[in-house]
């Protein structure tokens, strides 16, 4: 009498060789996903946002500037600010410590004038330009400074003096030295900068951040309900690293 063969399970069929590869596809897959989504967080992850605004007499190079760092490109030709435009980037400060930059682009003609004195209560530090070869946008830094100060109230703007367009040496109509005591003047720093050549570009809002972050740091500034000056930012209290999000799949499948 013939005996009947015996009855595998569909999962026991499976040859070991497929489960194995089921096995490492699936720890591969999830180790690509925490990747992709370690890299996200990692984009998101600031420890403050800044509102800067960036002001000055029209064509002293103000969007230039602010393209140069946000977009690492110089256009030969540039339209008027109508307004105010808006502009971010992150900044490392120190290793593993970054800022989001809000940058507020604004509009140097006299009739825009109403519509850019909204945007200064609201930022806490600024880059105050004026076009080296064009010695009136210098004379015009206290006019822009004055304004500046009687519209920012109750809070205060960190800024920063730029001489820009140092590039064109040979047009130069104001002096480094003039610059700096004037700067110094106002309790500001001085540096002098060309969107053209990418001097001093990153230079200027990385320090100017810098010196925001120690004020905050030390407590002279403070985040306020109501004030966009300054936000708290977005830092995730535990990453998992890649070795944790693969531990759950550590089964034996035979």
């Amino acid at each position: 009498m013939s005996q009947a063969a015996p009855v595998h399970s569909s999962s026991n069929a499976l040859p070991h060789t497929y489960r194995a590869k089921e096995q490492t596809d699936r720890r591969n897959r999830r180790t690509r996903r925490f990747f992709i989504a370690t890299f996200i967080i990692m984009e998101a992850i600031w420890l403050y946002q800044f509102r800067l605004i960036v002001i000055g007499d029209s064509t002293v190079g103000k969007s230039c500037l602010i393209r140069r760092f946000t977009e690492g490109r110089f256009a030969q030709v540039s339209d008027p600010t109508v307004g105010v435009d808006f502009f971010s980037r992150l900044v490392e400060i120190e290793p593993g410590k970054r800022i989001k930059l809000q940058i507020w682009d604004t509009a140097g003609q006299e009739r825009f004038r109403s519509i850019t004195r909204a945007y200064y209560r609201n930022s806490v530090g600024g880059l105050l330009l004026f076009d080296i070869t064009n010695r009136r946008s210098f004379q015009n830094v206290h006019e822009w400074l004055e304004e500046a100060r009687s519209h920012v109230q109750p809070h205060s703007i960190v800024f920063l003096l730029v001489g820009h367009k140092c590039d064109l040496e040979a047009k130069r109509q104001v002096t480094r030295q003039e610059a700096e005591k004037l700067a110094g003047a106002y309790g500001m720093r001085y540096i002098e900068t060309s969107a053209r050549d990418a001097i001093n570009v990153e230079h200027a809002f990385t320090e100017l951040t810098r010196d925001i972050f120690a004020l905050v740091r030390s407590g002279d500034i403070t985040i306020q309900e109501g004030w966009e000056g300054v936000k708290s930012g977005f830092v995730p209290n535990v990453v998992h690293s890649s070795e944790e999000v693969t531990k759950s799949d550590r089964r034996c499948l035979c």
